[in-house]
């Protein structure tokens, strides 16, 4: 299919990537996408002899070649050892096999999943130019032959991302048959004069509302329109616990362009989100 053709999930054999992986196979199955399980060896200390090192890769490609062997076999999987920084040879391996998606889980759970976010995981979507679809949820996921979207919350900052953002989430509401809901978050305005401050943001969503309906007439976008008030990542988690949304999409950005509203805000959107975010 020419949506998403290969997909990259990095494992490092934790129990998040368990689920990470099996989160992925349903993933790439459904798209009938190439599946890659990606480690990336940390490089050995300078002192150590050659034979060592020699074992060392062996042990690790044989923990690679029996991860989740018996759940994932039968589907179109390569798995891939590498040696390096594990951010910078994600990302380079992601541009050279042109993959449509890198799949990774984020660290941190519980009150400090909201102060968290993997430094691996910051760095690739700081610096990949590929969707990527992460979350602190998926390593519940059970090992079943399906999953459901039913829900679809597209998250927009009206800037030269939103388009794209949203043809993918109409991409994924094509597949799955989902609800989709596309979001603006606008900036509370502190108390001022008395009634001004009702009287403006009555101005700023009124605006809001008509950049949405112009961005749904551009793109042929069947969606419910929300614009509420507020910090973007707390606005966007309420609005996705609200639904409940399955998965939110939003505007990442390329990294070498300026860092929109959004992308500023997308750590704290993936930290905070009560389900698995694609940022694209």
């Amino acid at each position: 299919m020419g949506f998403l053709s290969r997909i990259v999930a990095p494992v490092e054999f934790s129990e998040r990537c368990v689920g990470a992986a099996r989160y992925a196979k349903l993933v790439a199955a459904h798209f009938q996408a190439e599946l890659v399980l990606l480690h990336v060896l940390s490089p050995p200390p300078r002192e150590m002899e050659a034979e060592l090192q020699r074992q060392r890769v062996a042990r690790m490609e044989q923990q690679l070649k029996t991860f989740l062997a018996d759940e994932l076999c039968g589907a179109s999987i390569r798995r891939v050892l590498l040696e390096g920084d594990p951010a910078r040879k994600i990302v380079a391996y992601a541009h050279e096999e042109q993959a449509g998606l890198i799949l990774m889980p984020t660290h941190g759970f519980g009150p400090f999943r909201r102060f968290i976010l993997g430094s691996n995981t910051a760095k690739v979507l700081h610096d990949v130019d590929c969707p990527v679809w992460t979350g602190a949820h998926m390593e519940g996921t059970p090992a079943g032959p399906a999953f459901p979207i039913k829900n679809i919350l597209c998250a927009v900052d009206l800037g030269p991302q939103s388009g794209k953002a949203l043809a993918w989430a109409m991409e994924l509401q094509k597949q799955f048959a989902a609800r989709l809901t596309l979001l603006h978050a606008t900036l509370s305005i502190p108390s001022i004069a008395k009634g001004a401050e009702a009287n403006w943001n009555i101005v700023v969503r009124n605006a809001a509302q008509k950049e949405l309906e112009l961005l749904q007439n551009q793109t042929g976008a069947v969606a419910d329109c929300v614009v509420e008030a507020g910090e973007p990542a707390q606005v966007i988690a309420g609005v996705a616990s609200r639904l409940p949304a399955d998965v939110v999409v939003i505007g990442r950005g390329s990294a070498a362009s300026e860092f929109g509203r959004l992308r500023t805000n997308a750590y704290a959107v993936i930290r905070q989100s009560p389900c698995p975010v694609v940022s694209v």
